[in-house]
């Protein structure tokens, strides 16, 4: 019956000690929630203005498309669509061709030629979208042939008063539209010389 008549005398400062620190944790839950809270309206904002930014571009860019495609093919029509048109942040983009006298139909159905020249269009409606100072071309004129080199040759002529353009080419009919040729030789084993020429 003794031990029961015990009184802590620390219990009021205990007490007080757990009291604080149960109201520190309390208020830091609740600060959690709710930078929790503003993250998420900040995560919705800017998904939504990233939404917006992008539709417009996108719509920019197949203006953009459309109008180089039917300049490189001479006619035609072409667009892109996003395959998940609900997501667009997260969906892939398709793209529709219908070159001069053809049906329209997936890129994947083009000859090798036309895909080239598809793809050298979207290229270009991006690049005139968000114009940059120059822009290096490796042989991007491998696969087209005489007719569509010179469609490509002519977009190039029109265009190039605006970006430096560094083609990297074995074509001599693509060279002819080059302001500077630069070009490199090897007249004996392991050593290289440069040229250059103004047009």
């Amino acid at each position: 019956l003794q031990k029961y008549k015990t009184v802590n005398l620390m219990a009021e400062e205990e007490y007080l000690i757990q009291e604080k620190r149960y109201d520190f944790l309390t208020q830091q839950r609740a600060d959690l929630h709710e930078s929790i809270d503003s993250t998420k309206q900040a995560i919705k904002k800017i998904d939504q203005e990233s939404k917006t930014q992008f539709m417009k571009a996108l719509n920019e860019v197949n203006r953009y498309f459309k109008e180089i495609f039917s300049l490189l093919f001479e006619g035609g029509d072409a667009e892109f669509k996003l395959t998940d048109p609900d997501q667009p942040l997260d969906s892939g983009v398709e793209i529709a061709a219908q070159p001069p006298g053809k049906k329209i139909q997936s890129l994947n159905l083009l000859s090798g030629g036309e895909k080239s020249l598809a793809s050298l269009a979207f290229f270009f409606a991006l690049f005139r979208y968000k114009p940059i100072p120059f822009c290096v071309l490796d042989e991007i004129d491998a696969a087209l042939d005489e007719t569509n080199l010179m469609r490509f040759l002519n977009l190039m002529k029109k265009i190039k008063n605006q970006t430096q353009f560094i083609l990297i080419t074995h074509n001599f009919k693509t060279m002819e539209v080059a302001d500077y040729i630069y070009g490199t030789t090897m007249a004996e084993p392991n050593v290289t010389n440069i040229y250059s020429l103004k047009l």
